[in-house]
């Protein structure tokens, strides 16, 4: 019986195999290991979240007084020529000129209405969303993984009843042959053979398409080349001990999209709380160290300076402090407050949907434990009827209808006893992924 979940170091360190083109055996946990070391999916998410991360460890940035510098060097070559009031000219060509300037100016932002204590806390809640995101991608990756791979387990039962409706087909060809051919037997029930046995081959091929095509897509989860082939489990493992009050118990804070809808409500409120910063004053502390530096090797004018120096610091402090804003703030923090409404509507409605196909899940899964119990006491009853009439239309005391039909009821019942048993499996895993317990 598998267990309820998978540890992803467990997995990830001690069942990572090797596929490669040949036949090798693939384990369900095998393959889940495969997807969550290559799916692009995770990738993707794990990418994103990257981005969160790398915001939260500069979280404390805004808190930090900005420092920049400039400086300028200006070089300059003029002609210059004046007619003064008296009527006499000057006029000096080759005027050079060297200004050299920087400046270096401080400002610490002291008190924005708590918009820096904010944003920090909004980028805690976008780290918490990446972590769920990613851990939502891991447990539908997961949940698709084990789906995929016990459909091809589900394919691979279902080609072994194909095979057995062949031999069955070939052998009651053989039989219906025999007693036509000694006079016993009529020529339909021999032709009727033939096109089963037909059929059963169409069957066989169609199947063995079949189950490619499902490693194709499994091949696809693990992101693994599409040639890869193996061999995967005979049977298909399920857990019956599912218990609905367990299952609803604490499940609001089980759930990972529950979980990240209420982190949606966080970051929505966060953002009331910001929008009404905009309400208070913003108040800095400034500072700055200035020179300027000018040089000339001529002047036209004796009153002018060949050369001047100016440098020194200054400070202070600095408020912006709203006043008319054309009601801008106020539809901010309406419009915010909105946001915040819909995001509890959203997490509601995602809480009923999600209650509700847990139960229906559960329903499913209930009913397919009680068809499984009941078609497997049925494959013997059907296998042992099917001997009975074989015996009895060997020694000519039941009709070819009523074997063929005897043989399709062994078909029947255990392609729907396959089936039973993926839905069981399919319904399993879909309650732990609702559950959120399907990867710890």
């Amino acid at each position: 019986m598998m267990k309820k979940g998978f540890v992803l170091i467990g997995i990830a360190l001690g069942m990572f195999g090797r596929v490669s083109a040949q036949q090798d055996s693939l384990t369900v946990e095998q393959a889940v290991a495969y997807a969550l070391r290559n799916n692009y999916a995770i990738m993707l998410a794990k990418q994103d979240s990257a981005v969160a991360a790398i915001n939260y460890e500069y979280r404390n940035a805004a808190f930090l007084p900005r420092l920049n510098a400039t400086g300028t060097a200006l070089f300059s070559n003029n002609n210059q020529k004046q007619t003064l009031a008296d009527g006499s000219e000057k006029n000096r060509t080759g005027i050079r000129s060297t200004n050299l300037s920087s400046a270096l100016n401080l400002s610490w932002t002291v008190f924005d209405g708590f918009r820096m204590f904010l944003l920090r806390d909004q980028i805690g809640i976008a780290v918490n969303q990446g972590n769920l995101l990613i851990k939502s991608t891991v447990i539908n990756t997961v949940a698709s993984v084990i789906n995929t791979y016990f459909d091809i387990v589900r394919q691979k039962q279902q080609l072994r009843n194909v095979d057995e409706q062949l031999q069955l087909a070939a052998d009651r060809l053989r039989l219906a042959q025999y007693k036509f051919d000694i006079g016993a037997g009529i020529k339909p029930d021999v032709l009727q053979s033939q096109i089963d046995l037909n059929n059963s081959t169409a069957a066989r091929l169609n199947q063995l398409a079949l189950i490619d095509q499902r490693k194709q897509t499994l091949n696809q989860l693990m992101n693994v080349a599409p040639a890869t082939d193996y061999k995967v489990s005979d049977t298909i493992p399920v857990q019956t001990d599912l218990v609905l009050g367990n299952l609803l118990s604490n499940f609001s804070q089980s759930s990972p999209d529950l979980q990240l809808a209420r982190t949606n409500i966080e970051s929505a409120e966060l953002a009331v709380r910001l929008a009404k910063t905009a309400r208070y004053p913003t108040v800095s502390l400034i500072s700055a160290y200035n020179f300027n530096r000018t040089s000339n090797n001529q002047v036209i004018n004796q009153f002018s300076p060949l050369f001047n120096l100016n440098h020194g610091w200054n400070w202070g402090i600095s408020a912006t402090i709203p006043i008319l804003n054309n009601f801008t703030v106020r539809q901010q923090i309406r419009q915010a407050q909105l946001a915040v409404d819909f995001q509890n509507l959203q997490y509601k409605s995602q809480e009923q949907l999600l209650n509700t196909n847990l139960l229906n899940t559960y329903r499913g899964y209930d009913a397919q434990k009680q068809i499984v119990t009941t078609l497997d006491t049925s494959v013997g009853l059907a296998r042992e009827n099917l001997y009975i009439e074989r015996e009895r239309y060997r020694l000519g005391r039941t009709t070819f209808i009523e074997l063929r039909q005897a043989e399709e009821n062994v078909s029947t019942i255990l392609t729907n006893l396959i089936n039973a048993r993926y839905n069981l499996k399919v319904a399993e895993t879909e309650l732990l992924r609702l559950r959120g317990e399907l990867v710890k």
